[in-house]
């Protein structure tokens, strides 16, 4: 149980109930000097007060009212604004008055996942870039980890602005992503960074999906015998909880300190080694900053979900509910969703059947594509054999931006690299068809954090084909138009192909002319 929710116990079980802890005028964290609101579309400001006091809000020639429910939660919807680069401020009046300074408005992107998306500029081996770091235009707020057993109301955090003195802490791939976007379109972006390192996707979402979705049933499952085995620890737990509470009672009552409080049962829900992290952050990280308008999701998560064949099936399921459900609850149907493929790492064998590591997910994540309003941006060509989180974050957060680019900001530019489309077969050749071409296929490589270099007299490498036996062979691949022939001399009726499907396929070279790299993918389901 986290520090924030043992807290909220505790004052619950000494009898202090929400009511009692309202007083003046407050909003919500997530709003404060140097923030972006959303453009062009309601934003919605919230707060607390007394219960039944009427707040009023003022900003940008708009002047609403609302009044204080019975737990004292007030809530007014802006309408939409249109991108200002002017510092404005934000009145907030009821029995107190509360201004915020240097408000802008423009884009607001929500930067989700693990350690590779909190990982800080700082850490990335990029003095130039934080020493020229001076973008007025571009704020950052880093929501605070809370691992929560129920729903918070708030999160913890404060906007900055991108400055030489700020920027070390900010999030490096959303930094390069707002960078590209902000200079190329001028919109002031905001990034609200809610990620923690190590975890899996199931915390971030909410219990009742994780429990009620047909396809995640197995999961579900887990859940409810983690469920039930808190209910008997927490019941064995409650004599020593409730002897606590009386003296607790009684220190406060004679001015005491509290004493220290007994142990406490980790809220569950899956294996036992990912307590207590599923859904907590969800209730922690997530929960608290419904309805903020924002523009769409980068996301950068993977690692601790990567397993077998079953556990990337059950991942896309799950990606796919946890987008219906921030979708709902953002107010937008059609949310963007970017999301980064996993980079390479650690060293594979040489075998061209693959399928170690991380190769059955980052087929999953290729997958994920057929959700509605998503984009990918591979990192196959640009990780670390030894560090799973590789420095080069400029090119994983310009190639996310290259898909808002063009679905947001109406620019022309080619988003993805050689995304398999079909494989037909033609007597011993199997010819495999790309979209995303760009101006055309070619081999090349990325050199670190240097231009691509198109090398497109090399051979192709990472090819795999095997024919009914299911033995797979390296193949002899090259590009004609926007196909890759691929033969073996050992594979006289072809039936599949592999492509960059191992843990770290460092020779695979397939490109296209916008220095994209192919996805991994596979045309077989053995």
């Amino acid at each position: 149980m986290s520090g924030i929710t043992r807290l909220v116990a505790v004052l619950f079980f000494l009898g202090f109930g929400a009511g009692e802890l309202a007083a003046e005028v407050s909003l919500a964290k997530v709003f404060g000097d140097h923030m972006v609101l959303q453009r062009e579309r309601p934003a919605a400001i919230w707060g607390w007060a007394t219960p039944g006091e009427l707040v009023t809000v003022e900003f940008a020639g708009q002047s609403l009212e609302s009044r204080a429910d019975e737990t004292g939660k007030w809530l007014v919807r802006l309408a939409p604004l249109e991108a200002s680069i002017e510092p404005r401020k934000l009145t907030v009046r009821g029995t107190n008055r509360l201004e915020l300074a240097d408000v802008l408005v423009g884009d607001v992107w929500l930067c989700g996942g693990q350690s590779n998306m909190e990982w800080p500029l700082a850490a990335c081996d990029a003095a130039e870039d934080l020493a020229a770091a001076d973008f007025p235009l571009i704020r950052h707020f880093g929501v605070a980890p809370n691992f929560a057993s129920t729903p918070q109301r708030d999160v913890q955090g404060n906007w900055q602005v991108c400055t030489p003195q700020n920027a070390p802490g900010f999030t490096a791939v959303g930094f390069y992503f707002a960078r590209k976007i902000q200079r190329e379109t001028g919109v002031p972006i905001g990034l609200l960074r809610s990620c923690v390192g190590g975890t899996n996707i199931e915390c971030w979402m909410q219990q009742e999906t994780l429990l009620e979705t047909p396809e995640l049933e197995p999961y579900a499952r887990i859940m409810r015998e983690s469920l039930a085995g808190y209910q008997e620890e927490l019941s064995t737990a409650l004599p020593a909880i409730e002897k606590w509470t009386r003296e607790s009672r009684s220190a406060v009552a004679a001015g005491q300190p509290l004493p220290l409080p007994p142990s406490w049962p980790e809220f569950p829900f899956g294996e036992r080694r990912h307590r207590p992290r599923c859904v907590t952050l969800h209730n922690g990280m997530i929960a608290p900053l419904v309805p903020l308008a924002i523009r769409g999701v980068i996301w950068y998560q993977g690692e601790s979900n990567a397993g077998g064949p079953g556990d990337c099936e059950q991942y896309i399921a799950k990606k796919r509910a946890m987008l219906a459900d921030w979708r709902k609850w953002f107010g937008d149907p059609e949310l963007p969703f970017y999301f980064v493929q996993l980079a390479t790492f650690q060293r594979s064998s040489d075998e061209p059947a693959g399928g170690d590591g991380w190769a059955w997910f980052r087929d999953a994540q290729r997958r994920c594509l057929e959700i509605p309003n998503t984009g990918m941006a591979s990192a196959l060509d640009i990780g670390d054999a030894d560090d799973i989180h590789p420095k080069n974050k400029l090119d994983v957060g310009e190639r996310l931006a290259r898909w808002a680019l063009k679905n947001q900001y109406g620019k022309e530019l080619e988003v993805s690299g050689p995304l398999f489309e079909s494989l037909t077969v033609s007597g011993a050749e199997a010819k495999v068809k790309f979209a995303h071409l760009g101006a055309g296929l070619t081999a090349g490589r990325k050199p670190g954090r240097a231009p691509f270099v198109a090398t497109p007299d090399q051979a192709l490498a990472g090819f795999a084909i095997a024919g009914e036996d299911r033995v797979w062979h390296w193949a002899v691949a090259r590009i004609e138009g926007d196909q890759v022939i691929c033969s073996h001399p050992d594979v006289p009726q072809p039936k599949a192909i592999r492509y960059a499907f191992r843990m770290n396929p460092g020779t695979a070279n397939l490109y296209n002319q916008a220095g994209l790299p192919a996805s991994p993918f596979r045309t077989d389901n053995w």
